[in-house]
């Protein structure tokens, strides 16, 4: 291989490799464009109905339309949206905190960014406990 060849090559294969890079930082940029929506909701939990059991318990959560709702304490609950913000993959509920499994993303019980890329914080949802029934709305 003579000079002239190993410079084109190896030009070639540096913009190449240039290219993936840059593709790859792109695809963790924190942008707000990316964020998905959270929704607009207004249903009711049924905390005796076997599907909301968890919320019986402290740290126990459940997914309904798009929010995930949790028992932080004992008869006290928070409603998050359950998409991340970051690439809306599902945030789950433990320790005291909604993390993300797909990029270390992390929040607070009020939705705010504790933690990894998330360029914004989860929705929070107004929680109104009566009796045996939560109604989750916003």
């Amino acid at each position: 291989m003579d000079r002239k060849e190993f410079l084109r090559t190896s030009g070639i294969l540096s913009l190449s490799s240039m290219a993936v890079i840059a593709a790859f930082i792109e695809s963790c940029k924190k942008t707000e464009s990316s964020a998905p929506q959270a929704p607009t909701v207004n249903f009711n939990l049924d905390l005796t109905a076997s599907a909301n059991s968890s919320l019986n318990s402290v740290g126990g959560y459940v997914y309904n339309s798009g929010v995930i709702v949790a028992c932080i304490a004992t008869n006290s609950y928070v409603a998050l949206s359950q998409a991340c913000t970051h690439q809306g993959c599902t945030v789950a509920y433990a320790s005291g905190s909604f993390n993300c499994p797909c990029h270390g993303g992390r929040y607070d019980t009020n939705g705010n960014v504790t933690a990894g890329p998330p360029p914004s914080p989860l929705k929070k949802y107004t929680v109104t406990h009566n009796g045996n029934n939560l109604n989750i709305a916003g």
